[in-house]
């Protein structure tokens, strides 16, 4: 199947793109790698009457660091990150993450910002930078603000983004000195969507800790304070004191009823810690084939 007729713009200008998003018919789409809408346009699943590519605004495909946060354009690619074309203050997990993610070709063209606009709940950035803490920076007609990852992602395939509005960067936070990082996904074949993700950032020597668990059916379940998962401290001996059933009773609490559905994502999670614990980083590069 072919999709249907529309017309298509390259906006040269972040001001331009949304001038011209501003003003444009109800419908229309966003293009930068396209590795999402292309398959949806060709199957007739959308029909916008407009595409504009994104491609085109230099500020969308560049990064930078400020002071202690990344910030990672829209149209920054995957294989940007995993190439390490641009820095990373997270010690190599966002490469880890990028390298692990599809197929080449898919890394070669599909972008950051796509992915989290998109928000499928299988896709790796969407639970890996909820870990990590990310935030989106968001731009309309009337200013910028920016928000949460965790409050971005309002849903599967549903984001908190105006109809004049466009994710222009993501803001990642570096990894402190002695943070640990673990990220597990779960694919029926090696380069699928995962069927289960567990992500988690430990700071033992704060204290303190994130966990995620993504690829369920609506936004990853965030644990923003993970002391609950190991006993109720976090500290250099997190990966002996991980607690499952901490795990499965936040699965239950977020309305995951069936029992085999959460004893598959509490083992993911609890492979992203013994990740964050092993001495060698490559433990958390590969997802797991079933």
């Amino acid at each position: 199947m072919k999709p249907a007729a529309f017309a298509w713009e390259r906006p040269d200008s972040l001001p331009a793109l949304l001038a011209r998003l501003a003003e444009a018919p109800a419908g229309v789409k966003l293009i930068a790698g396209g590795q999402s809408l292309g398959p949806m346009l060709n199957l007739r699943l959308v029909e916008p009457a407009l595409i504009l590519d994104i491609t085109g605004v230099p500020e969308l495909r560049t990064a930078r660091v400020e002071c202690d946060t990344l910030v990672l354009g829209a149209c920054v690619t995957h294989a940007d990150i995993e190439d390490g074309r641009v820095p990373d203050l997270t010690g190599g997990a966002l490469r880890r993450v990028a390298a692990a993610i599809a197929y080449r070709p898919v890394r070669n063209r599909g972008t950051v910002g796509g992915s989290l606009v998109h928000a499928d709940p299988a896709a790796d950035w969407v639970s890996a930078l909820t870990a990590l803490g990310a935030e989106v920076e968001i731009a309309g007609r009337t200013g910028r603000r920016t928000l949460p990852v965790e409050r971005f992602v309002t849903g599967a395939l549903a984001v908190a983004l105006g109809a004049d509005e466009i994710l222009v960067a993501v803001r990642v936070p570096a990894l402190p000195a002695g943070a640990a990082w673990g990220y597990v996904k779960h694919c029926a074949k090696i380069g699928e969507f995962a069927h289960a993700i567990g992500a988690v950032r430990l700071e033992p020597g704060a204290g303190r800790g994130r966990a995620v668990i993504g690829a369920v059916e609506g936004p990853p379940v965030l644990l923003a304070d993970a002391r609950p998962l190991f006993g109720g401290r976090i500290g250099a001996d997190f990966a002996a004191r991980f607690d499952p059933r901490a795990a499965d009773l936040a699965l239950r609490d977020a309305g995951m009823a069936d029992a085999v559905e959460r004893h598959i994502h509490v083992t993911v999670l609890g492979r992203a810690v013994a990740a964050a614990a092993a001495p060698d980083p490559r433990a958390n590069t590969l997802p797991e084939a079933a």
